[in-house]
């Protein structure tokens, strides 16, 4: 039985760097279950990383701080793959070249660039691939993290930036509702162990810390959260959770009201 109904699917997964990437946990996942994974890399190094986990594989060059690349990613993929079924967005980075700083001393520049890579990027890849993706099954999935309210000091400011990234989840699932039924997501996993986190500031402390604190003594594992976002191509409530103050519904209620007054 095909549960996850991926299989004959076509996923493009950005944010692959080497076998410890999120992106690589999911883009296997993905490949288990018989979907065509087509794979973005920022750079030509990465490139030749992945061809080499992923022999035969489609592998694309983009840096998403540059929207020409993502232009260009989206003409490349449209000549071999007229329609894609699903996006998976794996894709965050901070300047920590600095060290730790207290918050209230970001970096504007860091911030920002933060942003763009972090949370920009989703919207910018989301309406790129508007046209490529499947209208009635499509699903973009992006990964965030487990709370967004607490104020982990060597987290630091990415915390606000995930903030922002769930938000464009939601925003970005009621904009495309308006010509599609695209699904949108995001993953939000405790500390894990990968090559990316492994640059902020103390963050190896507090992955075993975190350990610690777990119910289970086990921190959570990267296979765990990739087959979470295998699943979320799977309707769950039809995007009802994010769909506040619907002015249509309103109006139409409305309307229904006041004919109905004596």
């Amino acid at each position: 039985m095909d549960f996850l109904q991926l299989a004959g699917k076509t996923v493009l997964v950005l944010g692959v760097a080497n076998r410890k990437s999120v992106a690589w946990h999911v883009a296997r996942v993905l490949t288990e279950a018989g979907a065509k994974v087509l794979y973005s890399v920022r750079s030509l190094a990465r490139k030749q990383q992945v061809e080499k986990l992923a022999p035969g594989a489609s592998v694309y060059v983009c840096d998403v701080e540059r929207p020409e690349e993502i232009d260009r990613l989206r003409e490349a993929i449209a000549v071999d793959h007229p329609q894609l079924h699903g996006v998976v967005h794996s894709i965050a980075f901070a300047d920590y070249s600095g060290g730790f700083q207290p918050f209230h001393e970001t970096p504007r520049k860091a911030f920002l660039q933060a942003v763009d890579i972090s949370c920009f990027s989703l919207i910018a890849v989301a309406n790129a691939f508007r046209d490529l993706l499947d209208r009635a099954q499509g699903s973009v999935v992006t990964i965030s993290i487990s709370t967004t309210r607490m104020a982990a000091e060597n987290y630091g400011y990415m915390a606000p930036i995930k903030a922002a990234l769930d938000s464009a989840v939601c925003f970005l699932a009621k904009s495309f509702s308006q010509f599609s039924k695209v699904r949108f997501n995001a993953v939000c996993p405790g500390l894990l162990k990968s090559s990316a986190s492994a640059g902020i500031p103390g963050y190896i402390d507090s992955y075993l810390f975190a350990e610690e604190a777990t119910l289970r003594k086990q921190a959570v594992q990267t296979e765990e959260v990739a087959n979470a976002v295998a699943f979320l191509g799977l309707v769950i409530d039809a995007g009802m959770g994010v769909n506040y103050c619907v002015q249509a519904i309103v109006q139409a209620n409305r309307s229904k009201s006041a004919g109905n007054s004596p």
